[in-house]
């Protein structure tokens, strides 16, 4: 069965080198296609030439809660701009992390709502990074009210999660599933089968039992069969819903 990894970073210093043989080493596992997402300016012109570059790549264009503080009078113009092109899928991430604080945290929830303002703009979803900032975030996103996004890489609480799906937007999971000592998945099988999606966040956090290694879109695969375990759902089943569900997120008809 066919799989997306809707959310890597092939940009990353720790793929880029290798992005031809990762991008292959992923298809020969059967993933369809894959979204690279963009953490700042740069990075978003860099994710359209890799979306250029291969087949089955699209990217995203955004600024990262870690470089808000980047952000000038003429970001959102760029984005706008870069925003336009036939492979961009989505706008982000955005987001906050109070976790590490690489930027002032005033300018992260500028930066964040400047997003969503933009997104409901142009009709574009949002990739949402939130980490210890549950409260933050909901209360951004309800008073946005724009019901196009998907919280990535979740590892926030119910209170988020409930939030995020009254705006029916999408929840997806890592690797971290896979990991002992990863206990929400109560909040995993609260999800509904239309809201469900699967990612790598590569190069980061590889599933078991590739841990502690460098990931990539290929092992999806293994984040995709822990949840659908963690769901009691058949795996074939639980692949295909992902896979409708990234489309329909980020309305690629393929």
């Amino acid at each position: 069965m066919k799989l997306v990894d809707t959310h890597a970073h092939l940009t990353d210093e720790k793929l880029a080198p290798e992005a031809a043989e990762v991008v292959a080493r992923a298809q020969a596992a059967g993933i369809e296609w894959l979204v690279t997402i963009a953490s700042d300016l740069a990075d978003s012109a860099r994710a359209i030439a890799a979306a250029e570059r291969f087949a089955g790549v699209y990217a995203t264009v955004g600024v990262h809660p870690h470089a808000a503080d980047t952000v000038d009078g003429g970001t959102f113009d760029r984005l706008r701009e870069l925003a336009a092109h036939p492979k961009v899928v989505a706008l982000g991430e955005t987001g906050l992390d109070f976790h590490y604080d690489n930027s002032p945290r005033d300018a992260q929830r500028d930066a964040f709502e400047r997003h969503l303002t933009l997104a409901a703009e142009l009709d574009l979803p949002v990739v949402v990074h939130a980490r210890d900032a549950d409260t933050e975030v909901a209360e951004i996103i309800r008073a946005a009210g724009w019901r196009r996004g998907a919280l990535h890489c979740f590892s926030s609480g119910s209170a988020l999660l409930e939030a995020a799906l009254e705006l029916d937007w999408y929840i997806s999971f890592a690797g971290m599933i896979t990991f002992k000592r990863w206990d929400a998945g109560d909040l995993l099988c609260a999800v509904p089968d239309d809201r469900i999606l699967v990612e790598t966040d590569s190069p980061y956090l590889a599933p078991v039992p590739h841990r502690g290694k460098r990931n990539e879109p290929a092992y999806v695969r293994l984040v995709a069969e822990r949840a659908a375990e963690l769901r009691g759902q058949e795996p074939e089943a639980f692949f295909a819903t992902t896979t409708r569900n990234a489309r329909a997120f980020y309305r690629l008809d393929m």
